[in-house]
């Protein structure tokens, strides 16, 4: 019983995040990231401002915080260990991209990507994120980062994932979702590291 009671205040706080996050989104978008305060957020979504705080400590974070890094390390521990750097991390990419892309959240994430590219303040935040995400990878590679050299290597193999990562949800960006994310990450990989080092062309 004790499981299931905690599972189901999972559940209700990932809901009351999500429906602050797409509360703050809409009216970031309707109104400008500038002239909407916290206190507009939880009135919109039916909460105290307390509330907003408890799930997002900063104004910024109502914007950028999620989960992608999990569901990207996720995808990297379930691929095959020792295999190369870059098609692990990017294969890990694609996949999480496909599945972000492929639900009910897949406008809210384009409107978040939109917000972050044309809003100076989250623009800066977003090095804080990158950095976030390639720690998440570099950790889900295990092994394969162990010691020094590796981890050297892994950095490197992250960093460049990531970047190629970020000129594709640019591009999606500004594209208004029109295009297909997994195959834009695919593109951009395959622009830094030629087709072999993502597998088959998507």
């Amino acid at each position: 019983m004790t499981d299931q009671n905690s599972t189901l205040r999972a559940r209700r706080r990932a809901q009351t995040r999500r429906t602050i996050q797409t509360h703050a989104v809409r009216l970031f978008s309707e109104r400008g990231y500038d002239a909407t305060t916290m206190n507009d957020v939880a009135e919109a979504a039916g909460v105290s401002p307390m509330t907003v705080y408890r799930h997002f400590a900063t104004k910024e974070d109502l914007v950028l915080v999620d989960q992608h890094g999990e569901l990207v390390a996720e995808r990297i521990v379930a691929s095959p260990a020792g295999g190369p750097l870059v098609r692990r991390i990017g294969g890990a990419l694609i996949e999480a991209a496909t599945v972000l892309t492929g639900d009910a959240d897949r406008r809210l994430l384009l409107a978040r990507l939109q917000l972050m590219i044309s809003t100076p303040a989250l623009r800066a935040r977003h090095l804080d994120n990158q950095y976030a995400l390639q720690q998440a990878v570099i950790g889900a590679l295990g092994d394969d980062a162990a010691d020094p050299d590796t981890a050297f290597q892994a950095q490197a193999a992250a960093s460049a994932c990531l970047a190629a990562l970020h000129t594709a949800l640019v591009r999606w960006a500004e594209d208004d979702g029109r295009t297909d994310l997994p195959h834009l990450i695919g593109k951009a990989l395959a622009a830094v590291f030629g087709d072999d080092a993502i597998g088959p062309a998507r």
